[in-house]
């Protein structure tokens, strides 16, 4: 007994379409006609058509196929191509789980960059939406250096600096620049990638400059860029009275 188009790809689970489309690459050979010029498929042919279907839903590609079949040197290379690929695939998709879990858990984590969902809860908004205006810039080093630093326990300056009022008087910043600086220099020495935004960004520096400027700008208050201000101040005084005392001494 023979099939027909239509029943051969009944049997192997695809389309008359797909069976014609292997015909024309020539993935599948034509079969004999009958008296009324019918195809008449037999046994090797669903028995061809099974292997190609099972090859391409491991993810071989149609242009593939013959290669693989073959088993030489080539086919196995296409194959350990193919495991890497899926590897991948499977390792992105894992990471995809973590980060919807956390959106799940907690909606804040929406706003973070990858891997630094668990710090939702400490940081305010206004840090949330920098950390992911900053990780379109950054390098990982850059990123894995402020998931570290922020990760440290917060600084009671920290939360008096995010609820800093806009009309804040200057005494007040003052003050909370200075608490601030020692804290900034540090942060610097333990982490010199962040010290430069040049060599800590993955753009262009003058890219990498706009995104850092119109964050600050945008999520910031005038008080909060003042303070900022002030803090780069007494560390380029310090740092310049430092290098005059060491060329007095030289």
């Amino acid at each position: 007994m023979a099939w027909s188009t239509r029943q051969l790809a009944e049997l192997a689970g695809t389309t008359t379409k797909t069976v014609r489309h292997y015909h024309e690459i020539g993935l599948l050979d034509e079969p004999e006609r009958a008296s009324n010029g019918y195809k008449r498929y037999g046994a090797g042919h669903l028995v061809r058509l099974l292997r190609i279907r099972r090859l391409t839903d491991l993810g071989v590609s149609l242009a593939d196929v013959p290669s693989v079949e073959s088993g030489d040197e080539k086919a196995r290379q296409i194959l350990r191509d193919l495991d890497a690929e899926l590897a991948a695939d499977i390792e992105r998709r894992q990471r995809m789980r973590r980060e919807l879990a956390a959106v799940m858990d907690n909606r804040a984590a929406l706003d973070m960059p990858p891997d630094f969902q668990t710090l939702a809860d400490d940081l305010p908004e206004t840090q949330r939406s920098l950390l992911l205006a900053y990780s379109s810039i950054l390098t990982p080093e850059a990123m894995a250096a402020l998931r570290e630093q922020l990760s440290r326990s917060r600084r009671d300056f920290e939360a008096e600096f995010a609820a800093l009022d806009e009309d804040a008087p200057d005494e007040v910043r003052q003050r909370l620049a200075e608490r601030m600086a020692p804290d900034v220099r540090r942060q610097h020495r333990d982490h010199p990638v962040l010290a430069d935004l040049g060599s800590s960004s993955h753009r262009e520096t003058a890219v990498a400059e706009s995104v850092a400027v119109h964050a600050l700008v945008e999520f910031y208050n005038r008080a909060h860029l003042d303070v900022l201000q002030r803090v780069h101040a007494i560390l380029f005084e310090d740092d310049t009275t430092e290098s005059e005392s060491n060329d007095a001494r030289a």
